[in-house]
């Protein structure tokens, strides 16, 4: 019969659970903000150019054609938060409660409504 070695199956449980509470360090703390949208929260990475690309990393559907604030295609409500237009003001019309996510970057958590 084996001799199991309970100190050795400790050990590597213990370090199987530190690296698993490590990664999700990791990925906690590189999440900027986050969006809400209805019901999904969409974690904002620094590897995120734009809010449409967040948007587009979490496969919520967003519309979208010009990517650079000329069309107004990808226009959605902006329930809560801030962005800002790293650019510039877009070109194209954006009412009062809606934002342009194909040029804008989010500078606090935020929530969407997306038609």
């Amino acid at each position: 019969m084996m001799k199991v070695d309970t100190n050795n199956k400790i050990q590597i449980k213990n370090r199987l659970r530190d690296e698993t509470i490590n990664r999700q360090a990791d990925c906690k703390e590189n999440i900027i903000y986050k969006i809400t949208v209805q019901n999904d929260e969409v974690p904002v990475l620094p590897e995120h150019k734009t809010v449409l690309e967040s948007l587009e990393a979490a496969n919520i559907e967003t519309h979208s054609h010009c990517r650079d604030g000329f069309c107004g295609v990808c226009r959605v409500t902006l329930i809560s938060g801030n962005i800002h237009y790293p650019n510039g003001e877009p070109l194209a019309y954006v009412g009062d409660d809606e934002i342009l996510p194909c040029c804008c970057i989010a500078s606090s958590d935020l929530s969407l409504e997306i038609d």
